[in-house]
């Protein structure tokens, strides 16, 4: 048994949640998943240069799968549990999983979140931004602001040795001191080996709580933030689109992050 190990079995020995030695990424394995996740941020740029008012959001589909092919990658979402696209884009009320759709046209005061998730060599990566497509109203600025700030705030507090719920309570009190909710029963998801593994991550549980932030873990912080309730509905015909229950807006940040001993790397945004 090493330091390491004795550490966890001592925390764990405490009642606190600490994570099996296989969520921890090996250097070589960091190595390799970073390369996925400098190809992911790359999609995103590519989006980043073309995304324009009048454009559908099946273009932004085909944009993600050519770049992402062309360079040697696989756009992971697609075929991923039957979803058909390579890209999520979720726009205004879509809290998320928005399909893209030739008939779906960006207009001018849309905001629109594009979640890109790649796979590079068997590695996975994934991180999402929000869009704003021509001139957007004062309330829709404030909910991409409020976000921002949610996701910073939240990268803040993951720190070795704290706990996801420090995570968690630094995005809930930022958005709920704003006038927004979070969403409480979809969160982010550990990843590299994987698209998803654990920990699940919760964005409204509280400081001190969950699991132990350890060196190596690998995990996104992707909070959901909503103008109003923090329920929602999924579109019965499709079995994926996530909606607000109320028709108010909704934004999502997604960052990449790995735990170190100096704290948490951004690994794609």
């Amino acid at each position: 048994m090493d330091k390491l190990d004795i550490k966890l079995w001592s925390l764990a020995a405490k009642g606190q949640i600490v994570p099996d030695r296989s969520l921890l990424k090996t250097p070589a394995q960091i190595e390799a998943i970073k390369k996925s996740a400098a190809l992911n941020t790359a999609v995103l740029d590519h989006v980043a240069a073309h995304i324009r008012e009048g454009m559908s959001t099946a273009k932004i589909d085909r944009l993600v799968y050519d770049y992402t092919t062309e360079h040697g990658g696989i756009p992971a979402p697609l075929h991923y549990q039957g979803f058909p696209k390579s890209v999520c884009t979720s726009v205004n009320d879509v809290v998320c999983h928005g399909i893209p759709d030739e008939n779906e046209i960006l207009k001018n005061g849309d905001i629109i979140n594009v979640d890109v998730s790649t796979i590079l060599n068997g590695y996975y990566s994934d991180a999402s931004r929000m869009f704003s497509i021509g001139s957007i109203s004062e309330r829709a600025t404030k909910i991409l602001s409020v976000t921002e700030e949610c996701v910073e705030l939240g990268l803040k507090e993951a720190k070795p040795w704290g706990h996801l719920g420090d995570i968690a309570f630094a995005i809930n009190s930022h958005a709920r001191d704003n006038g927004y909710s979070v969403v409480e029963d979809i969160g982010g998801h550990g990843i590299g080996l994987e698209f998803h593994e654990d920990p699940y991550v919760s964005y409204v549980t509280p400081k001190g709580s969950e699991m132990v932030l350890v060196p190596g873990m690998m995990f996104t912080i992707e909070p959901m933030i909503n103008e109003g309730s923090p329920d929602f509905h999924v579109d019965e015909a499709n079995g994926w689109t996530v909606y607000t229950i109320d028709g108010g807006l909704s934004a999502q940040i997604e960052y990449m992050v790995l735990i170190t001993e100096r704290g948490a790397e951004v690994l794609t945004r």
